[in-house]
């Protein structure tokens, strides 16, 4: 019963260190270097204080290590997996959209604008395959990036979209 209790500390004490140190990392390429150091304090401590009570765990048989072993790999799976989600939920930002039009489309670009983005539009006379089209730029928040998408591709399903992370913006319009 002690090493079932110990595996299960094991596992959810590292999904939480490793829930931290993914949240971290993505705190850090924001930079924001003081909120990625208090993160990284508690990472270390849940880190720590599991790791002693596995090391000072009395195991006898093979079977405990592999047991306190898998529990820990599995914990740092487990992490792994819920920390790229908690990042992509909680920890907000902005992208850079850069959308390439697969012809000329003033109806897309009436729309967008409508529904709040800011964007630049280049127009884009000739290409290697003859058509005209429209380069449009935009800054958005992370979390709206699929409602934009979905935006575009419903006026536009041809279009190529590219997304690039934003470490700075300085002025400009973001859509409430």
């Amino acid at each position: 019963m002690t090493l079932l209790l110990l595996c299960l500390k094991i596992f959810f004490c590292i999904i939480i260190n490793v829930l931290l140190g993914t949240i971290r990392l993505v705190v850090v390429v924001k930079g924001k270097n003081v909120m990625a150091a208090l993160i990284a304090v508690c990472e270390s401590l849940v880190w720590f204080l599991i790791v002693r009570e596995a090391v000072l765990f009395d195991s006898s048989t093979l079977l405990e290590y592999w047991a306190i072993a898998l529990s820990y790999a599995g914990g740092y799976a487990m992490g792994t997996l819920i920390g790229g989600i908690c990042a992509d939920k909680f920890v907000g930002g902005n992208v850079k959209v850069q959308v390439v039009t697969s012809g000329k489309n003033d109806e897309l670009l009436e729309s967008v604008r409508d529904a709040g983005y800011a964007i630049t539009v280049l127009d884009v006379n000739t290409s290697l395959f003859g058509k005209k089209k429209y380069m449009i730029f935009s800054e958005i928040k992370s979390s709206q990036l699929t409602e934009f998408k979905e935006l575009v591709y419903s006026l536009d399903n041809k279009a190529f979209v590219t997304v690039q992370e934003t470490k700075y913006v300085y002025n400009g319009f973001f859509k409430k």
